[in-house]
């Protein structure tokens, strides 16, 4: 009988040990992920800048509206009103940059261009 009970309580030791290793490791995952990514230089100049949305409607006219639409309201590409609701500066720099998701291309826009675009995108 000695021997169920301990099996019992070695079992309710090791979910509570997983369970806390689980609420510890995915707070550490984030933290770890977000000092990543403002490591970037590219990303930390680009968010050290102040955007001027009306250039970020010209940069968007010019090399996105042609899949996203004229007021970014989706074509060929997804509309992107509100998107910043739903994605992170981080995130969008990384989608405009990255090219990981075509048909999107792979867009070099310099620092000052991104972050005026980047407004532009927060004001939608």
């Amino acid at each position: 009988m000695d021997n169920q009970i301990s099996k019992t309580e070695i079992l309710i030791q090791r979910i509570v040990l997983l369970t806390l290793t689980i609420l510890l490791a995915v707070p550490l995952g984030f933290f770890g992920v977000h000092l990543v990514q403002a490591s970037d230089p590219y990303v930390k100049s680009v968010l050290s800048l102040t955007g001027n949305p009306i250039q970020g409607h010209a940069i968007f006219q010019i090399n996105c509206a042609g899949c996203h639409g004229l007021e970014a309201d989706g074509r060929v590409g997804p509309s992107l009103q509100a998107v910043s609701k739903h994605k992170s500066q981080y995130g969008l720099i990384h989608q405009v940059i990255s090219g990981e998701t075509p048909p999107m291309p792979k867009f070099q826009p310099s620092a000052q261009e991104m972050a005026d675009l980047l407004s532009y995108l927060e004001s939608l």
